[in-house]
C-alpha cells in the first residue's frame, strides 16, 4: 500500500495553513517526500464530539450509534487487510440528554460506554466529559469492557480519588503507546485549558497545553517512539492549528470540539454543506515541517480515514483520507442495537411521554439566542429556579431568594419548541445537566460584578449572557467590556467593566443607577451549582451557597406543573422574550450637550470628566456621528457650534443647567 501511494501521480498543493487561513477544500493529497526506503502506512479511523447521540433522528440527520459503530467495524476491517490501523476519539464522548439522564440513573454501566466498548484503541478526555463531575467522568470510564486509556496531558487527576485510582491502572493517562503490525504508535492527548471554567472537574487541575504536549511529545520520542498522534478537545480546530505552529515532534493531530467539515470532492460526510478546509489540512509545526490536521462533525455522523505513510525514520512522507458519512439506513450493529439501542428507546420514551402541561407560544431556546438576548425560555428556567428556591428555603433554614440567574449555555434544546404539549421530556432537552439549585446571599457589588461578566461577551453570542428573574438589567452596548482571563483562573483583566447600567428588582428596588451601584442590603440570588462554583467566570466561588437538593430540570418540570398550573402563558413569556435583559436606550445612557462658541473637546472633558486629559472618552462616543449640514466629527481639535455631543449621563457632581 505504501509503495502504491508513493508511486501514485500527486499534485503539489500548499503544504501549510496559519491560524484562519482556509485552504482549498477539495486540494489533492499532498506529497511531502519521496525518498527510498523501508516505509509504513498507517490507516487512522477517527471521530470526536460523540455526545450521548446514541438514538437514531433521521429527521435531524443523526444515524445513532449502533451505525456508527457498524460502519466503523466495517473500516477498521478493511483497513486491516492492507497494514497496521489505530481508531482514536478526541473528545466529548458524552454530553448531558435525557438519553444520559436515562443512562446515568440505571444500574451498570452506562448506556455510552457499552455502545463505544471495543471500538477504541484510546480516547480523548473532553470538556463534556467532566460536565456532571469527576465521578461520572470515572464511571464512564469504568464502564468500557475491554478498558481503554483516556488522554490528557495536561491535567492532573491526583485530587479526585476516583480518577487517580484509574491513573493507577494507566486507564487515564497523559498518553499511551499501541502496538499495531508490529509499529508503535504513541497517542497524546490534550483538553481545552478553560475546562475549569465551562465545566465540573471539580479538583482536577488543568494546565497548559503546548509545555504538558511537548513534554509527553519528547519523552515518548526519548523512549524510540517515532510515529505520535495528539488527539485533543481545544474547542476549536484553529486552536489546534495554532498550537501546531509551536510543536515539534508530533506527525498527526486529530481534533475535538470545534464541529468543523474538513472533507474533499466526493467524500459523503454531510455531501450538502461546504467545507471549510480540505481532508486533511496542512499546517507547519515549530520546525517548518507540514502536519496533517484533520476533525469531523460530531454526533456519530461521521468517520474520518486518514492513510498516513511514515518513512524508516519515522517522518511522515504522505498523508490522504476521506471524510465518510454515516449512512441514516445502513444496518445497525447488532449487539449494539439490542444491548443499547432498544433498551434505551423504550426508556426515553416512557420519560418523553410524561405529559406536564402544554405552552400558548413558541420557546425560543436556539444557542445563538439565547446567548446574546433575552428568551422565554431562559425566563422559564430563572423562574424556575427563583421559584422553587422559595418553596425550599425554608426547609433548609435560608431565606427565599428575590432573584434568580441563569446563564445561556446551560439552556441546551437549540431549538424552538413548538406552541402545545409539554412532557418531562421537554424539561430534559431544555435542561439535561446535573446542575443542582442553590441559594446564597451577595452583596450588591458582587451581583454587578456578576452581571459585567455576563456581558461582557456581547455582541458576541456566549454561554456566560445571564437569564435573569425578580429584576430587571438594562446595558450600555457601547461601555467597556470587562477584561477576563478566561483560559486562567478567571482574573481580572483590564477593563474592569462598564457595561450594567441599570438594574432595578421587581418590588422597584433600585440596585445600580445610571451605572453606579446604589447603597442598600445585600441581595438573596437563587442560581446553579455550576454557576456558584465559578463557572463561566461568575465570581461566586467564594460565597457560601445552599444546596437545595433539587436539579434544574426538576425545578423547570415542579414550577410548569405547580406553579403555573401547566400552562405557559404567551402574556407571561412572550415569543419575542421580553425586555428582562435589554440594551439601555441612547437616551437614557447619554446626555446630550450642544456646543457652545469657544468650546473646546478639552474644556468639555475639564468642565464634565473632571480633567482635560479624558476627551477621548467623548471624541470616541461622538465620532462619524451626524451632525448638521453633513458633517461629523473626524478631527478632535474641529467641532462646530451648534453640533450635539453624547456625554455619559449622568456625570455625577455637574449640575447640567449651569450653562458652562
Amino acid at each position: 500500500m505504501a509503495a502504491v501511494l508513493l508511486a501514485a501521480p500527486l499534485v503539489a498543493t500548499p503544504v501549510s495553513a496559519q491560524a484562519g487561513e482556509v485552504e482549498d477544500p477539495v486540494a489533492e493529497p499532498t506529497l511531502i517526500s519521496s525518498e527510498a526506503g523501508a516505509s509504513v502506512t498507517l490507516t487512522v479511523l477517527h471521530n470526536n464530539d460523540g455526545e450521548s447521540k446514541l438514538l437514531g433522528d433521521a429527521e435531524s440527520g443523526f444515524p445513532g450509534v449502533a451505525r456508527f459503530v457498524a460502519a466503523m467495524r466495517e473500516l477498521q476491517a478493511a483497513a486491516a487487510e492492507a497494514g497496521p490501523v489505530v481508531t482514536l476519539t478526541s473528545g466529548d464522548n458524552f454530553l448531558a440528554s435525557l438519553e444520559l439522564g436515562v443512562s446515568l440513573d440505571r444500574e451498570g454501566p452506562m448506556f455510552d460506554s457499552v455502545a463505544l466498548s471495543g471500538v477504541y484503541d484510546a480516547m480523548a478526555l473532553g470538556n463534556h466529559d467532566f460536565d456532571f463531575g469527576p465521578d461520572v467522568t470515572a464511571r464512564f470510564i469504568e464502564s468500557f469492557d475491554p478498558p481503554i486509556p483516556f488522554l490528557s496531558a495536561n491535567i492532573d487527576v491526583s485530587a479526585e480519588p476516583a480518577l487517580a485510582a484509574l491513573a493507577e491502572r494507566g486507564l487515564v493517562a497523559p498518553s499511551t503507546v499501541i502496538e499495531a503490525d508490529g509499529e508503535r504508535i504513541g497517542v497524546i492527548g490534550a483538553v481545552t485549558p478553560r475546562l475549569g471554567n465551562i465545566s465540573s472537574p471539580r479538583n482536577v487541575v488543568v494546565s497548559a497545553v503546548l509545555p504538558a504536549v511537548q513534554s509527553e511529545a519528547d519523552r515518548l520520542v526519548a523512549d524510540g517512539v517515532n510515529k505520535l498522534i495528539l488527539v485533543s478537545h481545544l474547542q476549536d480546530v484553529s486552536e489546534e492549528v495554532a498550537l501546531v505552529g509551536e510543536l515539534t515532534g508530533v506527525d498527526v493531530v486529530i481534533a475535538g470540539g470545534g464541529d468543523d467539515l474538513l472533507a474533499n470532492r466526493g467524500d459523503t460526510c454531510q455531501p450538502d454543506e461546504e467545507p471549510v478546509w480540505p481532508y486533511p489540512m496542512w499546517v507547519d509545526d515549530a520546525s517548518s515541517t507540514p502536519v496533517p490536521v484533520v476533525t469531523a462533525p460530531g454526533g456519530y455522523r461521521c468517520i474520518g480515514k486518514l492513510e498516513v505513510t511514515f518513512d524508516a525514520d519515522g517522518n511522515v512522507t504522505v498523508a490522504t483520507g476521506s471524510s465518510i458519512g454515516v449512512a441514516l439506513d445502513r444496518e445497525p450493529d447488532p449487539t449494539v442495537q439490542a444491548d443499547v439501542v432498544e433498551p434505551l428507546t423504550s426508556q426515553v420514551a416512557l420519560v418523553d411521554s410524561t405529559q406536564i402541561g402544554t405552552s400558548e407560544v413558541d420557546l425560543e431556546g436556539r444557542k445563538p439566542v439565547v446567548r446574546t438576548q433575552s428568551t422565554n425560555i431562559g425566563s422559564l428556567m430563572a423562574d424556575a429556579l427563583r421559584v422553587r428556591g422559595a418553596h425550599l428555603a425554608a426547609g433548609f433554614g435560608v431565606e427565599a431568594p428575590l432573584v434568580a440567574v441563569t446563564n445561556g449555555g446551560g439552556l441546551r434544546n437549540d431549538s424552538v419548541i413548538g406552541a402545545g404539549q409539554v412532557t418531562v421530556g421537554t424539561t430534559w432537552d431544555i435542561a439535561p445537566f446535573n446542575n443542582v439549585v442553590v441559594v446564597g446571599t451577595v452583596d450588591r457589588a458582587t451581583l454587578v460584578e456578576l452581571l459585567e461578566r455576563a456581558l461582557s461577551a456581547l455582541p458576541g453570542a456566549s454561554g456566560q449572557f445571564p437569564h435573569v428573574s425578580g429584576m430587571s438589567v438594562a446595558y450600555d452596548a457601547d461601555g467597556a467590556a470587562q477584561g477576563i482571563d478566561r483560559d486562567g483562573d478567571c482574573e481580572l483583566t483590564e477593563p474592569t467593566g462598564g457595561r450594567v447600567w441599570s438594574v432595578k428588582l421587581d418590588d422597584g428596588t433600585e440596585i445600580v443607577r445610571y451605572g453606579s451601584v446604589v447603597d442598600g442590603d445585600p441581595v438573596t440570588i437563587a442560581t446553579v451549582d455550576f454557576l456558584a462554583n465559578g463557572g463561566d467566570c461568575y465570581p461566586l466561588g467564594d460565597i457560601g451557597f445552599t444546596r437545595l437538593g433539587i436539579t434544574y430540570q426538576q425545578a423547570l418540570a415542579e414550577y410548569i406543573a405547580e406553579d403555573l398550573d401547566g400552562v405557559i402563558s404567551a402574556e407571561q413569556y412572550p415569543a419575542d422574550g421580553g425586555v428582562r435583559v435589554r440594551e439601555a436606550p441612547e437616551w437614557d445612557v447619554y446626555y446630550s450637550y450642544e456646543v457652545r462658541p469657544g468650546d473646546t473637546l478639552r474644556q468639555i472633558a475639564w468642565q464634565f470628566l473632571g480633567g482635560p486629559e479624558d476627551w477621548p472618552v467623548i471624541f470616541e462616543a461622538n465620532r462619524d456621528r451626524p451632525q448638521p449640514f453633513g458633517r461629523a466629527l473626524t478631527d478632535p481639535d474641529l467641532i462646530h457650534i451648534g453640533w450635539s455631543l453624547r456625554l455619559r449621563h449622568p456625570l455625577v457632581g455637574f449640575n447640567y443647567s449651569c450653562g458652562c
